[in-house]
């Protein structure tokens, strides 16, 4: 199924002009009312008159979190606040919150571009979706919930936690479709065998996960345990929330919604952009938004784009599953680490649970790091000969994968810490010792 068919299947130069024309607009109401963009477009000599393509964007400036920081709370806003009918924040774990606002229009785009994300997933009126994202100044509860209700599905707006109120409501409401963060999914799908409840009575057919990067690894032990379809959905509360992009049934690859963000790729060195194909952090252009528009930003995230069309029929872009974040990466030892590599090593393994944490440290001016697994209730001995040998096949797979050798430690099922929302995979203690 597609959602809107006239701009998911769009030949090339139909959307480019599409993309040209926003830009454009986009550009004038930047220089205009936001006086951090017009500083910076003067910089490099640019007036609005000046851009007419997307082919220009390349030898623009970029915009950085810092940059939303320095210009805390509303000082990137393009509307008055008269105009502003939501707000949303990211958390400000170092310090003040980034937060972005939304007019009446940006939240019908947003509803649109959720929408098409869900019927994706095959989602349709006639479903009953479970939103067990958080509410609030976090965008994943709310964007699922306002695309959900625009298709005409019946929405269960849980919220994230709880956990016996979500499995219950999931039997007694017939959920067809479930909306949180991958770590929680897993952990709900444990907590279904746990409270002994039987898979018939659960209904569940797919689930939209995102919010944190998961394996291909961890998709599979997640529609093990749920008996789902698991599909990927991408987004950041900078660019909009969920539904920047998100997979189709064929799952190679989220469909990026270019006709509001125009993504590339660039070399988080030396910001050179990349060529299809190739790794590199992901930037957004939002080409559409009316509150708070921004040119060329910088995410973070490590991925590929594919311009190649989909078995599906749709003609947009295609990302790849994001690697990881480069500001997450991990260099231990002079080598580049990924949560990611960890996971999908682990994942390979039928003794352990997708729960586990990095622990790094430093002893003796060399950075350590211990592994912490947790091995599947149905693996766990109190055999001392039995763990040493699974200890050393993970160590083994881990030195094999990462270049680097960890110390593994094995815990007993349920001993880490479950996530309601985004897990916590990394403790780096190296700071603050």
């Amino acid at each position: 199924m597609i959602w809107n068919e006239t701009i998911e299947c769009a030949d090339r130069q139909t959307l480019t002009e599409i993309q040209s024309n926003r830009f454009a607009t986009m550009i004038e109401r930047m220089y205009y009312n936001v006086p951090f963009y017009r500083k910076e477009l003067q910089k490099i000599g640019l007036e609005p008159g000046d851009i007419t393509s997307i082919g220009q964007l390349k030898d623009l400036p970029f915009t950085t979190k810092q940059d939303l920081r320095d210009n805390y709370p509303f000082g990137l806003f393009t509307v008055p606040q008269s105009e502003i009918v939501r707000l949303h924040a990211s958390s400000g774990t170092t310090g003040k919150p980034t937060v972005v606002g939304y007019t009446r229009k940006d939240i019908d785009m947003w509803s649109e571009v959720v929408a098409r994300s869900l019927t994706m997933a095959g989602v349709t009126k006639n479903d009953i979706i479970q939103v067990a994202y958080g509410y609030g100044l976090f965008t994943g509860g709310m964007g699922l919930h306002y695309g959900a209700e625009k298709i005409g599905a019946s929405v269960i707006p849980i919220s994230g936690g709880n956990t016996k109120k979500q499995l219950q409501l999931m039997v007694d409401f017939g959920s067809t479709a479930l909306a949180c963060t991958p770590s929680y999914a897993a952990f709900l799908g444990e907590s279904i065998e746990k409270e002994g409840i039987s898979p018939k009575d659960i209904k569940l057919k797919a689930g939209i996960f995102g919010a944190e990067p998961w394996t291909e690894e961890m998709r599979v032990q997640i529609e093990k345990l749920l008996g789902i379809k698991a599909y990927d959905i991408y987004g950041l509360s900078e660019v909009i929330g969920p539904g920047v992009s998100m997979e189709c049934e064929y799952q190679c690859g989220s469909h990026v919604f270019e006709d509001h963000f125009i993504p590339e790729i660039i070399n988080p060195e030396t910001l050179e952009v990349l060529p299809y194909g190739e790794l590199g952090e992901l930037v957004f252009t939002t080409v559409t938004k009316e509150a708070m528009p921004l040119l060329r930003y910088r995410t973070r995230d490590l991925t590929r784009l594919h311009i190649d069309q989909c078995a599906c029929g749709r003609t947009l872009v295609r990302m790849d599953k994001c690697l990881g974040r480069s500001d997450d990466m991990l260099i231990i030892r002079g080598v580049n680490v990924f949560p990611s590599q960890v996971e999908a090593v682990l994942l390979d393994m039928s003794e352990t649970t997708p729960h586990y944490q990095l622990i790094v440290t430093r002893e003796n001016n060399l950075d350590a790091l211990e592994i912490r697994v947790e091995v599947d209730d149905q693996f766990w001995s109190d055999e001392i000969k039995v763990l040493e040998g699974l200890k050393k096949r993970i160590s083994h797979n881990i030195a094999s994968t990462l270049g680097l050798s960890a110390k593994i430690k094995l815990v007993e099922p349920g001993n880490i810490e479950r996530s309601e929302g985004k897990a916590k995979r990394v403790i780096d203690n190296r700071h603050i010792q």
